[in-house]
């Protein structure tokens, strides 16, 4: 880590990432206050699957146009650019909840600033490679994602702590969703210290016509991903985590809400959700102390597959008994257990994949994960009673993951048919 900060360019790419993840944690859970835990308002399974798919859609649905121009446009200009109109997006959507705005017209303003957060962070993972020897791309990851992630865990309790100061109600949400304004400031003054160019991309190897290129950038990104087991094997590893993990999220949320009370410290409602943020946040944390090593030791196979398992196991013997502690046990160990896996596929794709291509194949990425997270919301909301007491959901979301782990491994197998020498799935970790 003293290496990695030792080195200029990657010092400000991770502050300008910190500051934009700051105000994404903050932004969304300040939403979520406004639409899950308000007095003001009510939230059943329906509303609350639509509030993810408000957060999450934006990664399926701009991601394929944000890899596209991120491969063709100065991703310097870009980040400076999304910063900017991202901030304009919050303080519309701050308006939106004081007013007291439900439905379409929230959910539209929240999807603007959401939307706009997908080039900003698709910009800096494909930017990552060139403030970065290739050698240490592992560790940039580990840093740069692990650090990024519980910014946002920061954020997010900020935006509890403000709701305490501040309010519940509608007015309360406003303010507090608002200040999310300061990351996307910070991002773009950071952006923009930047030479122009230095983030690349060094060549286009796209059409000359933009929308041509925003209408392959899907289908280009699936391609490079198929020639690349390593790549499309990670994607099957952390769609199930998705998978799993969005069915037990909501679970979560509606215990929090309607079933659990408070058990000494540890508390429910919107306090209670602020508890499993932090919990998830260590969890993150930890995962990023350990994964390079972890890699080093027994190699990306085995950590992929060792953190499928550990998350399945999580799922049965912490989350099954639906009680508070054990649910925020799980939440420390299967944010852990995702962030590996993340970590591994990051990898995978900034060191098996062209700069050419890259932000394709990061926009592809974002599409399927998220698009999985939100179908197993979807899914879930359909089944989870209001109380959120569904213990044969905590059962599947355990069985996805044993099944994510045999099919990582099967599409792995196309490695070494495809000439590639066993030993680059399992020793340096600088693949």
């Amino acid at each position: 880590m003293r290496r990695l900060l030792g080195i200029e360019g990657f010092r400000r790419l991770l502050f300008a990432r910190l500051a934009a993840q700051w105000g994404d944690g903050l932004f969304q859970a300040g939403l979520a206050g406004a639409v899950l835990f308000n007095p003001e308002r009510q939230a059943d399974p329906a509303a609350i699957a639509a509030g993810f798919a408000v957060l999450l859609l934006p990664y399926s649905l701009i991601g394929p146009f944000a890899g596209a121009l991120l491969d063709r446009w100065d991703r310097r200009r870009v980040l400076l650019a999304a910063n900017l109109l991202r901030g304009v997006f919050v303080l519309l959507t701050a308006v939106a909840v004081g007013s007291g705005m439900q439905g379409v017209p929230l959910y539209t303003a929240a999807l603007l600033v959401t939307g706009v957060s997908r080039f900003v962070g698709s910009g800096l993972s494909a930017s990552l490679p060139h403030v970065v020897p290739a050698g240490h791309l592992v560790e940039a990851n580990a840093v740069a994602t692990t650090f990024g992630s519980v910014t946002s865990v920061v954020g997010a309790a900020c935006a509890v702590g403000l709701r305490g100061l501040l309010g519940s109600g509608d007015w309360g949400s406003a303010w507090t969703t608002s200040v999310a304004l300061l990351g996307s400031l910070a991002g773009a003054a950071l952006a923009a210290r930047f030479a122009r160019g230095v983030l690349g991309p060094d060549e286009v190897s796209e059409p000359s016509a933009t929308m041509v290129a925003v209408a392959l950038g899907l289908v280009d990104g699936g391609r490079a991903s198929l020639r690349t087991p390593r790549v499309a094997a990670g994607f099957v590893a952390l769609i199930a985590h998705r998978l799993a993990f969005g069915a037990s999220l909501l679970v979560t949320v509606l215990l929090l809400r309607h079933t659990f009370h408070d058990v000494g410290p540890l508390r429910a409602g919107m306090a209670g959700l602020g508890e499993v943020a932090i919990a998830g946040g260590a969890g993150i944390l930890v995962a990023g102390l350990v994964t390079a090593r972890v890699v080093a030791r027994i190699g990306r196979r085995g950590a992929v597959c060792g953190a499928l398992m550990v998350a399945g196991l999580a799922q049965l013997t912490l989350g099954l008994p639906m009680t508070l502690p054990t649910m925020l046990a799980a939440a420390f160990v299967i944010p852990a257990a995702g962030q590996l896996i993340k970590l591994c596929v990051d990898a995978a794709v900034q060191g098996d994949i062209g700069d050419d291509i890259r932000g394709r194949v990061f926009a592809l990425y974002d599409t399927l994960v998220n698009a999985a997270m939100v179908a197993s919301v979807t899914i879930a909301a359909a089944l989870v009673p209001l109380d959120g007491v569904a213990p044969g959901v905590i059962t599947l979301a355990a069985l996805t993951y044993l099944v994510g782990a045999a099919g990582y491994l099967m599409v792995l197998r196309r490695t070494t048919d495809t000439g590639l020498p066993r030993a680059a799935e399992t020793s340096a970790p600088t693949n």
